[in-house]
């Protein structure tokens, strides 16, 4: 599973950039969802590759993720229960009781290097497994 982070805004993108951002539900910066792996979901991040970053998300850090930023609707926390169960349902691929969204703060200590370049000179761009170095940064 991909772990998927919104880092530019919209602003001067064009109509299909900004529309594939839409059906990722990627609206705002600091916004992450997770994607399963698949051909259409490669080519949407092919195309909007330069506003995202993304990298495969670990067990620890996404069950993390969803306790402290997974939300109901009418944005109520989770409990350790209801937690544990979206957990199971997001890593067998149903349909979550949870918003789709997780609302991340910016990273603490801030960004590392420049947004507009790509992963190892940049922060945008496809990251692997050091995707989770950011994501606890971001909690």
């Amino acid at each position: 599973m991909y772990a998927v982070i919104r880092i530019r805004s919209g602003v001067h993108r064009s109509y299909e950039v900004n529309d594939t951002m839409m059906m990722l539900r990627l609206n705002r910066r600091m916004h992450c969802i997770v994607v399963k792996e698949s051909d259409s979901a490669n080519g949407m991040l092919n195309k909007v590759k330069d506003d995202i970053t993304w990298g495969e998300i670990s067990d620890e850090v996404l069950k993390k993720m969803i306790i402290k930023r997974g939300r109901k609707e009418r944005n109520e926390k989770l409990t350790t229960e209801e937690a544990e169960k979206a957990f199971s349902e997001i890593r067998s691929g149903k349909k979550a009781m949870i918003k789709p969204v997780f609302r991340l703060t910016p990273p603490s200590k801030g960004f590392k290097k420049s947004i507009k370049q790509q992963y190892p000179n940049g922060e945008i761009g496809y990251r692997g497994e050091k995707i989770n170095e950011l994501i606890l940064r971001m909690i």
